[in-house]
């Protein structure tokens, strides 16, 4: 009786065994030819489940029952099967009518890698913002799959013939539930929205440049502002640790000071849904005036990944945005070893010479870093001859700016400075 006892308590406690299934022309994703599953695996991972089998598929034909031939879904059930999986990840969206096929063959549930993000997500979701931006987005995604959960159901019945009619089915009453349900949600995120609008403009009047790091989701942007600015934002080696943005302010050397959002980690084929839910926390990058991109520079796919960040800006309208590369994890990196991080790095400098290099790790590069922010922001050194009556000037400068030297003469002030945004239009007509 213990034995059987501690089996099922073990049983409780193994992590879900799942199948997974991909194929190697999925449109935008990033994958290696070697290892197409990479990402999905990461993703699952990331949701705690144990990949125990996989099966990549050279290409989908469209089939209205699996979304494949019935004999190559046979198969692949059969695997999963014999693997022991608790059930079955597409790396490509499933139709319902798919996804109830799919499990009345395999007899486990099945889902995509549309349901496994949602799934990450709300795991990851701390604030309140966050918690319904990631319902909303899982309500509109299991709407139209609310047949799955019922098959053919008898219809309920309403009353006498001729007078209330034959009633409703269960299904109708559960889709005017939900869309009842995600009405009250939108409201209270439009709430909450409106309490962070007030929250921005509050710090807007605080004339402070705002930077904004992007990137693909693990590219190391939370460690990156925890040891710029010696925050203590989360920081977990796993996909969509950060889900709402986090914003800190950095002291530059000069004096100055700038503020830096964090934002959620972008990734392939993000659902749509998604993308939209988080618009007003990823309007955070939208409004910013510098973006810093930030790259594993150790990632063999990162030069995929940078495309697929440079898509979700322009779906999100920052794509016009000033930006500046930022090549994270070089601690990792052995540039004077002939390895394959090597050769990767010597490829990405080829490619963005520009880019500034640094490791959150061990802070390597920050110095660099900082200048070429202050200097992107600021723009170039210029002088300026201020009347005494305008000598307030010199303190919006040193509060805005950076004042590199000040000489007060009889008559005006001449003064060597770098500052942008409003400051830089008061100070333009007193350019020399």
């Amino acid at each position: 009786m213990n034995e059987k006892i501690i089996d099922l308590e073990a049983e409780a406690a193994r992590p879900v065994q799942s199948f997974l299934v991909g194929c190697t022309d999925i449109e935008g994703a990033v994958s290696s030819v070697a290892d197409p599953l990479s990402e999905l695996r990461g993703l699952v991972d990331t949701l705690g489940h144990l990949t125990v089998g996989q099966y990549v598929l050279n290409k989908r034909e469209p089939a209205p029952k699996y979304g494949m031939g019935t004999g190559k879904a046979e198969e692949i059930a059969t695997y999963a099967k014999a693997a022991g999986a608790d059930s079955i990840i597409f790396d490509f969206e499933l139709s319902p009518t798919h996804q109830r096929n799919w499990e009345r063959l395999a007899g486990i549930p099945v889902f995509d890698r549309h349901e496994v993000i949602l799934r990450i997500f709300a795991q990851r979701a701390r604030t309140k913002e966050a918690v319904l931006q990631v319902e909303l987005a899982r309500l509109e995604y299991s709407l139209p799959r609310l047949a799955h959960s019922y098959g053919d159901m008898a219809r309920q019945r309403g009353g006498s013939y001729g007078s209330k009619g034959s009633g409703e089915t269960q299904l109708e009453l559960d889709r005017r539930a939900v869309e009842t349900k995600m009405a009250h949600i939108k409201e209270e995120l439009a709430k909450v929205v409106r309490e962070r609008e007030t929250l921005r403009k509050k710090r807007d009047r605080i004339p402070l440049p705002v930077c904004a790091l992007v990137g693909y989701t693990n590219a190391g942007k939370s460690s990156l502002l925890n040891a710029l600015t010696g925050s203590d934002v989360f920081v977990e080696n796993r996909l969509f640790a950060t889900l709402d943005p986090t914003t800190r302010r950095l002291d530059l050397p000069n004096g100055t000071g700038i503020l830096i959002s964090d934002t959620v980690g972008f990734i392939s084929n993000l659902p749509h849904n998604l993308v939209n839910a988080f618009k007003s926390t990823l309007e955070e990058a939208a409004r910013a005036e510098l973006l810093l991109i930030v790259l594993d520079a150790t990632d063999p796919l990162v030069l995929q990944q940078y495309e697929t960040v440079l898509s979700v800006l322009k779906e999100i309208g920052a794509d016009s945005s000033r930006a500046l590369i930022v090549l994270n994890k070089i601690d990792a990196v052995d540039v004077h070893q002939e390895d394959s991080f090597g050769f990767l790095y010597d490829h990405l400098t080829a490619t963005f010479p520009e880019a500034v290099p640094v490791s959150a790790k061990t802070h390597q590069g920050f110095e660099a870093l900082t200048a070429r922010i202050c200097d992107t922001l600021l723009g170039e050194t210029a002088t300026y001859r201020l009347p005494l009556t305008q000598a307030a000037l010199v303190a919006a400068i040193r509060k805005n700016g950076v004042l590199h030297s000040e000489e007060w003469c009889d008559d005006c002030v001449l003064v060597k400075a770098q500052v942008s945004g409003q400051t830089a239009l008061e100070l333009e007509q007193f350019k020399m």
